[in-house]
């Protein structure tokens, strides 16, 4: 069932059910009272990633406090998208594109890898896992993707959850084309990993080429950034064996 865009989306922390009712808290209520407007009886689509979307009533006890009232629910809970997205962390303003991004084009976990060419970090996880909020608030996402701590790309391919495929995009792979190899991968569990602003080096270029869970594709013929890579990758692992299939 699509998202309903014609109704304000807001995520909660509240668990939700039928006759659910609960009060917002300071930034709910600023932004619904205040930023949108809203008045008594206005309606308002609501998930907490766990518990499916809820359309629910607002109401004002007082001038300072606002109720939500749970009325129906409009789209049950779905299970969370099993691709996962390996990412070096970039310069704030653009991993916060980034993750909206990802988000956006159906990961389900988002995996922070620091490797040798590393030119950015995470300095809060608050604010990527705000920013997958948003996200997914704007898209009509329910299964909200989580935001693992940053590991080292060795020491997390030395633990790789057997039967999960990776899918590595290569600078330096032969030909344009991903479409061929993506079409050879027979596992329906997926991870893509893509690199820093300065690239894989060729230690970890060796080591991802020597593991037999990777699959190296190539991004076609133009120097992509990483944020832009990201999403074209996306698109054509959705496209062919994804879920646009």
């Amino acid at each position: 069932m699509r998202a309903n865009f014609r109704m304000q989306r807001l995520f909660v922390e509240a668990a939700l059910h039928q006759d659910a009712a609960f009060e917002a808290n300071g930034d709910q209520f600023n932004y619904l009272a205040n930023v949108l407007r809203l008045a008594e009886g206005a309606e308002v689509l609501v998930f907490n990633g766990r518990d499916g979307e809820w359309r629910m009533r607002l109401a004002f006890p007082t001038r300072k406090r606002l109720q939500l009232i749970a009325i129906e629910q409009t789209r049950p809970q779905p299970d969370a998208a099993d691709l996962h997205y390996l990412f070096a962390p970039l310069k704030t303003g653009r991993l916060d594109y980034l993750v909206q991004k990802v988000v956006e084009m159906g990961a389900g976990r988002l995996r922070p890898v620091m490797t040798q060419h590393v030119q950015g970090r995470i300095t809060s996880l608050e604010r990527v896992r705000a920013n997958v909020t948003e996200a997914a608030e704007q898209c009509g996402i329910l299964a909200v993707p989580s935001v693992d701590e940053p590991v080292r790309l060795d020491a997390l391919l030395q633990t790789w959850e057997p039967g999960r495929r990776l899918i590595f995009c290569d600078e330096g792979a032969a030909g344009d084309n991903p479409l061929p190899l993506l079409r050879t991968i027979e596992e329906r569990s997926l991870a893509l990993l893509v690199g820093p602003e300065g690239g894989f080096s060729e230690e970890e270029r060796r080591m991802l080429h020597a593991l037999p869970f990777v699959t190296a594709i190539p991004l076609g013929p133009r120097i992509l950034r990483a944020d832009t890579a990201a999403v074209a990758a996306l698109a054509v692992i959705q496209a062919t064996i994804g879920d646009w299939g």
